[in-house]
Order: structure tokens, then C-alpha cells, then sequence
């Protein structure tokens, strides 16, 4: 990187480090705000995902506001262990990532402030809880379509970006044997067509493809490409180094035909491509108002995802890419849409165009670019590097109960 380079980059770390100290409490009990115009609430998988970033940050303010949210988590945990979708709320239930993000979230915290049983009892309640998410008993977990991050998105059964939170957690709390389990299900080749062995369990492993498919449950399936769940596979482990290096590459030979085509005008993949379009049996209605190719989740370019997808790199081992790629996420987080600001920080960025479309200053856009930026200065993945060492077979180590 060029001196000007450096300086973009240090410029938006400085930007983003604000917003989430302006964020780190809101209206709502204190508890920290999801963005700095609109989403006032703590929402649960914001601030989660954030932690990450929270934790990078190595502030003591922003830990603290983590600490809180947990805390605030637990004692609105349901009695069955279901984590609800707003840190303040109980009622608001029926997320299928929230749980399994508060058990994530919950590991940094313990690793980064070494308090070993804190909030065990929700932990432990949170687990039992995740145990019953799997409908034939074997590790995988399912979900109902709009239940994850993505609340226009259909998303049916063996979800590949929740089970890849599940092994996460399932190693950091030494459920070792579980998650080896869950990556040999996960690693097997999803089912295609009408007939299905029924000794044969749903594998996410997309036939003549190199990444992991979206979704897949019986008859069921989409192998349309999930940046974000894929990202996490590279980091945690579940994909091989070599599928890891064949993912990276594709995702990259993919943009490039998206942009000459004109369907992409930044140099970050979107969340989700091909896009879906009318045409598609898995359109839908409501996608024609909400949900438009290269909109929202139908293949927006989220910047939160894009930290993901830096640090996937560095994982993958291309520390060249991965620089390009932060300094693209550097200016893709420039743009303001809400109100005039020297950083926009937005939640969402349309494909086509380049152009912010969501809210401004993004708890998980701040965080992630903070994570991102991290990964990139230091070449490792924090947090991921455990995990992934702990993926190697025959592997032991100590990682947070």
C-alpha cells in the first residue's frame, strides 16, 4: 500500500471507532444502538457480529457495551434458552441466529475479558436450547425462511451461514466432538433432484461448484452463493485450505464477468448471486417491492459481509487480495445516504450502481471495517485462528466453556 493508501485507511478506522463509541448507548436502556440514524434498538445479531470488532478495538468502552448486551441478553433469554432478536425485549422471538450468535458472542467476551463462567447458566441454556434446533438429532441445525440476519431472504432447512455459527461455538465451548460431526455433514454433497436415500443425510458441498450451497433440506436445495456463510466457512475451518483458495478464486472470476456484464459496480461481491430475478422459481412476490436483483438481500453489497469476506481472505491465505479488498470496503464505506457525514458507514449498497440504500452509520459496518482492517495489518484472523487450528483433525486445545 501507497502512503495515501494507509492514510484512507487510518482515516475511516478513526471514523469508524467514533461511530461506535456515539453508538455504544442508545435511547433504549443504554444498551447500544444498532445505527446511528434509525434502528435505535439494540438489535441481538448486530451486536453480536459486532463483538468482533468491539473486541479489535481493544476499548474498554466498547467491551463494556458488549458485557451489557449480554448481560441484558440473558436476562431476557426464554426459559426453554431461545436468545429473542432484541437484546430489550423477550417477546420478540423466533430468530434461528440470534442463539447461536449469543453463544458466539458470549466466547469472545469470556476469551477477551477471561472471566471463565460468565453468564454460564444462560450459556448452558442457550446449548440445551440449540440441541433441539436439530430435527433428526445429529448436530445440523434447520431454520424457517426469513428467520436469519436476512428477513427477506428465503432461507429453508440446513442453512449454511447458521450451522457455520454453530461449529464456531461448538468448538469454543470444546464440544469437539460435535463439531467434527457437524463439518462431515456440512462437507458432504447436497442432494439433488426428486429422490432422496433416506439413510442419506443433506450434505452443503454444491455439486461441480467449490463453495458451499445456501440452503438444502430433502427435496430442497439452492446453490445460489451466500457471500457471508461462505466466508465464515473459510474462517472457521469447515472449508478446507484447498477449497478455500478455490472459493476465494471463484468468487473473484465471478465478479469480474458480474461488472462487464453491468451488474456490479464495485470491486466487493454482493451477498448473494446470481441474483434472483422473476423469472426464478425461487422469486418472490414480495420481492418485487422489498427485494429487487442487486437490493437488500438479493444481492446488495453489505459491508459488514465485505469484512467477513477480507478476513475470509486472510485466512485463505492471500494477504495481496485481502489488501485490495479493504481498501475497496475503505471506500465503499465513504458515501453517506441519511445525513451528511465525511463517513456514511451504510448498512446496505446497490449493486448496480454503487450507491448507499440503507441506514447510515452501521454498528456492524463500523465494527466489521474495524475487524477487517485488523486482519489485513496483522495477517491473521483473531478469534478464527483457534478456531480453525481447533478444525485440524486430532487437534486439542483449550478454548473458552
Amino acid at each position: 500500500m501507497n502512503i495515501n493508501e494507509r492514510a484512507s485507511i487510518a482515516a475511516a478506522k478513526k471514523a469508524a471507532l467514533e461511530i461506535l463509541l456515539h453508538n455504544a448507548r442508545g435511547p433504549v436502556q443504554g444498551l447500544p444502538r444498532t445505527a446511528g440514524w434509525g434502528y435505535p434498538e439494540p438489535y441481538t445479531r448486530d451486536l453480536m457480529i459486532s463483538a468482533l470488532g468491539f473486541l479489535a478495538t481493544g476499548n474498554a468502552e466498547l467491551a463494556d457495551a458488549l458485557r451489557r448486551t449480554l448481560e441484558a441478553l440473558a436476562v431476557n433469554q426464554t426459559r426453554l434458552g431461545h436468545i429473542p432478536s432484541l437484546a430489550h425485549d423477550p417477546a420478540d422471538r423466533g430468530a434461528s441466529d440470534t442463539t447461536p450468535l449469543f453463544l458466539f458472542g458470549l466466547a469472545l467476551y469470556r476469551r477477551a475479558a477471561n472471566p471463565p463462567d460468565f453468564l454460564d447458566e444462560a450459556a448452558q441454556k442457550a446449548l440445551t436450547w440449540m440441541q433441539y434446533q436439530s430435527p433428526d438429532d445429529m448436530v445440523m441445525v434447520t431454520q424457517l425462511p426469513t428467520s436469519d440476519w436476512r428477513d427477506e431472504q428465503w432461507v429453508l432447512g440446513y442453512g449454511l451461514y447458521v450451522n457455520t455459527v454453530v461449529y464456531a461455538y461448538l468448538l469454543l465451548y470444546e464440544q469437539d466432538e460435535s463439531a467434527s460431526q457437524l463439518r462431515e455433514m456440512m462437507n458432504r454433497v447436497e442432494i439433488i433432484g426428486e429422490a432422496k436415500n433416506p439413510h442419506q443425510h443433506e450434505g452443503l458441498v454444491s455439486p461441480n461448484k467449490p463453495y458451499y450451497a445456501l440452503y438444502s433440506y430433502k427435496i430442497y436445495n439452492s446453490d445460489r452463493f451466500d457471500l457471508l456463510g461462505n466466508s465464515l466457512a473459510i474462517l472457521t475451518g469447515i472449508a478446507s485450505p484447498d477449497r478455500a483458495s478455490k472459493i476465494v478464486a471463484w468468487i473473484e472470476e465471478e465478479c469480474v464477468a458480474m461488472g462487464i456484464r453491468g451488474e456490479l459496480a464495485v470491486e466487493l461481491p454482493p451477498c448473494l448471486f446470481p441474483y434472483i430475478r422473476p423469472q426464478h422459481s425461487d422469486w418472490r412476490l414480495r420481492y418485487a417491492k422489498y427485494n429487487q436483483p442487486g437490493d437488500y438481500h438479493n444481492g446488495g453489497v453489505w459491508p459488514f459481509v465485505c469484512g467477513f469476506y477480507v478476513a475470509a481472505c486472510v485466512a485463505a491465505d492471500r494477504q495481496e487480495l485481502a489488501e485490495e479488498k479493504l481498501l475497496a470496503l475503505t471506500a465503499l464505506v465513504k458515501p453517506w445516504h441519511e445525513d451528511k457525514a465525511e463517513w456514511g458507514f451504510n448498512e446496505w449498497i446497490k449493486a448496480q450502481t454503487g450507491n448507499p440504500a440503507g441506514r447510515d452509520w452501521q454498528t456492524w459496518s463500523a465494527a466489521m471495517y474495524l475487524y477487517a482492517a485488523q486482519c489485513v495489518e496483522t495477517q491473521s484472523t483473531p478469534y478464527f485462528d483457534e478456531i480453525r487450528a481447533a478444525s485440524l483433525p486430532g487437534s486439542k486445545h483449550s478454548a473458552t466453556r
